[in-house]
C-alpha cells in the first residue's frame, strides 16, 4: 500500500471518529475534482457547489459503509455523480427552458490568446462547449464515458438504463457531437 493510501486510510479512520480537522483535510483534497464532476452534469456552478457539499455530507455520514474495494476518491465520485444526476433531473422537471440553453452560442475565438498549445486547448474548449448543446441523456452519458472514464456497464447502472440502451445512447451521442463539431469547425 502506498504512503498516500495509508495516509488517506488514517484520515478516514479519524473522520469515522468525528475528527473535524480530518474531514476538512479530506474535503480540501477532493473538493476541486468533485466540483468539476458535478459541474459537468448540472451545468451551473452554484448548483454544482450545492451538489458537491451535499455529496460530502452524504459521504461523511455514510463513511461506515465504505468497504475499500475501490479508492475513496472513486467511491466519493460515484456519490457526486448520483447526486448530480438526481439534482439535474429534479431541476429539469421544474425549470422552464431558457432560450440561451436552446441556442448554440459560438464564442468569438479571435480574442483568445493562443500559446503553443493554444490550438489544442481551443479544440478541447470547443468540444466541451459543444457537448453542452447535446440532448441531456447524450451529454450526461458522454461525460460519464469520455471524461469520467466509466464503462458501459457502470453508466447503465448510474443512468438506470439497459446495457444495450447505454451503448446505443453513447454511440448516438458521439455521432451527434461529431455532426455539431463539423457544422461549426474550430478555426
Amino acid at each position: 500500500m502506498s504512503r498516500q493510501n495509508e495516509h488517506t486510510d488514517a484520515l478516514l479512520q479519524s473522520c469515522l471518529r468525528g475528527n473535524q480537522s480530518a474531514q476538512l483535510e479530506v474535503y480540501n483534497r477532493y473538493y476541486k475534482a468533485m466540483f468539476n464532476t458535478a459541474f459537468r452534469i448540472v451545468k451551473d456552478s452554484a448548483e454544482a457547489e450545492d451538489v458537491m457539499q451535499e455529496s460530502f455530507l452524504n459521504a461523511f455520514t455514510k463513511l461506515h459503509t465504505f468497504k475499500g474495494d475501490v479508492t475513496f476518491g472513486a467511491w466519493l465520485k460515484r456519490i457526486v455523480i448520483n447526486n448530480s444526476i438526481y439534482h439535474y433531473r429534479k431541476q429539469q422537471k421544474t425549470k422552464a427552458v431558457d432560450l440561451d440553453e436552446v441556442m448554440y452560442k459560438v464564442e468569438d475565438y479571435d480574442e483568445v490568446a493562443l500559446n503553443h498549445d493554444g490550438y489544442t486547448e481551443l479544440k478541447a474548449q470547443k468540444v466541451m462547449e459543444t457537448m453542452k448543446s447535446l440532448k441531456d441523456n447524450y451529454r450526461v452519458s458522454l461525460t460519464l464515458h469520455l471524461i469520467e472514464g466509466y464503462d458501459y456497464e457502470e453508466i447503465s447502472d448510474i443512468m438506470n438504463i439497459s446495457y444495450a440502451n447505454c451503448r446505443t445512447t453513447i454511440s448516438r451521442a458521439k455521432e451527434s457531437l461529431r455532426k455539431k463539431l463539423t457544422q461549426n469547425p474550430v478555426l
